[in-house]
């Protein structure tokens, strides 16, 4: 036996060999009752200041709480008793919270921002699915500074992983950049913290007359504990709302909802690459209205859409052939984007807003204007959207439309089925139009098991072969097992430009399986381990394997925080055609087979100071590559936070050695949750480029208020752009 082999089922051993030993909880939740919680109609508004214990209002609602663990003792009672009260009238949805804590001077607490996660804090957050589709729902939450959270979860937050190598993470399910409308005040006394949570109606969208899903996270950081009010089984979170718990007493009524949000801007721009690189001034007016139809339907206007207070995109390198995913940012094109997904996102998304208003090189399409009607008939999610892009001559863009119709019904057991059309035109040009039609849906196997697919074809003036693409996969996750499996193929003619494709004309198989182990003894300094292994391989249509990926791994969670990954990769390229992976650098055709060491360690994240490890070693088109990447997060008190980040790859080829790095500063100072200052610098060594972002942001409500805006990009030690840019909006509610 080589020792290449060896080591493989060495590894596999002591991955998996746990298994057989686990004393993890089953949670059998076909018998588990999920609790009940009853809204207190009131005719007197509290006073939302944070101090529920010396308010009448909240004293007169008996509390209900009964939290239990996910870790670190799984499904014991919460170490710290949480009171929860909720009321209602017939503007406004009030929650209030006691979390009671032994210790309020050692609360931990790390970011100030608006959407600040919560993860690594002291923390209260909670979900409502206010259609009680099981499906969909609305997340806020709050630490003790007060901290605005909120977020938009779809499809119980499952998304795609992303089997992008130089990318992680899940893509879709859970939208962070959705801000509502709305206000919470926190106070820390002698017994904790306490947190008062005031929501317009008109924020969230809902059914009249229906009960809710919901359910209650707590965050205790003195002891690592997650804990929920609806008991989650290991592997689930806050987004797992077929396990919610049942809000009822409601009796809410339709609300009137008018707000108009315009804006002012002003921008000193120049551009030394230029004919007449002289700074030129462009005032700007624009702004959205927003409508609601029904309680449920919402009618979205925009004109002259601007995003200049969206933080730059960050720096990627591609070091294969496929195309890179830079993920949507823009705070228009994200409410209610799950609603418009269609696809595999991140790898065959059939609508990709960022194709609107963005170039293909990066450059800015201004938005003319347009419409959005998206919301919920009964039991059908209805999603239309219409925009107008302006020409841009020096870049050869004509005037567009684009438009999504889309049309999803859910059934009953976490089944679903829809379809859509995607379609761009260009206005006042013959024969320039592409459009995608597509089917898709989900069939929920119990609670434990799920089925999803798509099918889409493309359309366009040229004639192809094979415009269809589609997509069969299948999961279960229940008592601590995640397994996966499915199939996706996109034909050679498939082309849909208003979508994004990481990569075209492939087959590609695909499974995973993951098992979370927790030791049966309390004093463990392990919380969880993650023995897993998955594969995809891309085959193209002529049965040439283009890539080949198995990824054998084991998460080693620890109770302090640490956690250490250790992972084996077995790699192979097929490579048909020649392609330039760096300056100078051109990888020539060949079938290349290799393995890599992968080990990532980082620590306790809620620490004032923490560091991200990751190191990939082994062979790479028929060479070696080194790929290391190192963040060093260090947080000030509740104000200061800060992340450097260095992503390092040496590649040693038979055709040549090259290296492309990138660098990137990111700080934030919070004078105030609704008020602080943001720098992003980043260096790209692959095109010798630095580039500046710094904000001011002075927020409002949902986001709105002042930003002040400086970038500033150097390329090869000479300056290429710089601007200035302030920008100024605000909500108006007109029926308030």
């Amino acid at each position: 036996m080589s020792i290449q082999k060896f080591i493989f089922v060495l590894f596999v051993v002591l991955c998996f060999s746990t298994i057989g030993y686990s004393q993890t909880p089953v949670f059998d939740n076909d018998t588990q009752t999920r609790p009940t919680a009853v809204a207190v109609p009131i005719e007197t508004d509290p006073m939302i200041d944070g101090n529920i214990l010396k308010d009448e209002v909240w004293q007169k609602i008996k509390p209900f709480g009964g939290l239990l663990q996910s870790q670190p003792n799984y499904g014991q009672m919460a170490s710290e008793r949480t009171e929860i009260r909720i009321a209602y009238t017939e503007h406004t949805f009030y929650l209030a919270v006691v979390c009671y804590d032994s210790d309020p001077d050692g609360l931990v607490v790390s970011d100030a921002r608006r959407d600040a996660l919560l993860d690594n804090t002291d923390a209260f957050l909670f979900i409502v699915d206010t259609y009680k589709d099981n499906q969909n729902g609305f997340i806020f939450g709050t630490n003790s500074l007060g901290v605005e959270y909120d977020a938009q979860v779809d499809n119980e937050g499952q998304g795609n992983q992303n089997t992008n190598r130089q990318q992680g993470g899940t893509i879709g399910g859970f939208n962070l950049n959705w801000d509502g409308s709305w206000k919470v005040r926190t106070s820390v006394h002698d017994e904790g913290w306490s947190a008062e949570f005031a929501i317009p109606l008109r924020t969230i969208r809902f059914q009249p007359g229906k009960d809710w899903g919901i359910n209650f996270r707590r965050n205790i950081r003195k002891t690592n504990e997650i804990v929920y009010w609806s008991p989650m089984p290991i592997g689930f979170n806050l987004n797992r709302l077929s396990l919610a718990g049942t809000l009822t007493g409601l009796n809410l009524k339709t609300p009137r909802n008018l707000k108009v949000i315009p804006y002012v801007l002003g921008q000193l721009a120049k551009d030394f690459e230029a004919e007449d690189p002289k700074a030129k001034f462009t005032p700007e007016v624009g702004g959205d209205i927003k409508f609601s139809i029904t309680p449920s339907l919402t009618l979205d206007l925009t004109y002259n859409t601007d995003f200049a207070q969206v933080e730059v995109d960050e720096q990627q390198v591609n070091l294969d052939r496929f195309n890179l995913f830079f993920p949507e940012k823009r705070p228009f094109f994200l409410e209610n984007a799950g609603l418009f997904s269609v696809g595999s996102p991140g790898e065959v998304d059939l609508f990709f807003s960022r194709r609107i208003g963005i170039g293909d090189d990066g450059n800015i399409v201004p938005i003319i204007g347009g419409a959005r009607l998206s919301g919920k008939l009964d039991r059908t999610n209805v999603g239309l959207l219409t925009m107008f892009t302006d020409e841009v001559e020096d870049a050869g863009i004509q005037k567009n439309n684009f438009t999504v119709a889309r049309v999803n019904h859910e059934f009953k057991g976490r089944s679903a089925l829809g379809a859509a059309f995607i379609n761009r035109s260009g206005i006042g040009v013959d024969d320039d139009f592409n459009s995608t039609i597509a089917l898709d849906g989900k069939l929920g196997l119990g609670r434990k098991a799920r089925m999803t697919g798509f099918y889409a074809r493309t359309n366009g003036p040229m004639d192809t072969i094979n415009e269809h693409s589609f997509r069969l996969k299948t999961d279960y996750i229940w008592n601590s097992w995640e397994i996966g499996g499915g199939y996706t193929e996109v034909g050679e003619g498939f082309n849909p430009e208003v979508g994004f494709l990481q990569r075209s004309a492939f087959r590609k198989p695909e499974a995973r399986v993951l098992y979370h182990y927790r030791p049966k003894n309390e004093n463990s300094v392990i919380l969880e381990l993650r023995p897993h292994i998955s594969y995809n391989s891309f085959w193209n249509f002529d049965g040439f394997q283009e890539t080949s990926y198995t990824h054998i791994d084991n998460h080693w969670e620890f109770k302090s925080g640490m956690e250490i990954h250790t992972g084996l990769n077995l790699t192979t390229e097929g490579v048909l055609d020649p392609f330039e992976i760096s300056d100078g650098v051109t990888v020539l055709p060949g079938t290349y087979r290799h393995s890599e060491s992968q080990l990532v360690f980082f620590t306790n994240k809620s620490n004032p100071v923490s560091v991200n490890i990751r190191s990939v070693i082994g062979g790479s088109f028929g060479g070696k590559r080194y790929q290391q990447s190192a963040t060093l997060s260090v947080r000030l008190g509740d104000k200061f936070n800060s992340d450097f980040i260095y992503l390092y790859n040496n590649y040693q080829l038979p055709v040549g050695d090259f290296t492309a790095n990138i660098f990137r500063s990111q700080m934030t100072y919070s004078f105030r949750p609704n008020l602080y200052v943001q720098s992003l610098v980043q260096n790209n060594s692959a095109n010798e480029l630095w580039a500046v972002n710094l904000r001011l942001g002075w927020l409002q409500r949902a986001n709105t208020g002042l930003f002040v805006v400086y970038n500033y990009n150097v390329r090869e030690g000479d300056p290429l752009n710089n601007s200035i840019i302030i920008k100024y909006s605000r909500m108006f509610d007109l029926v308030n």
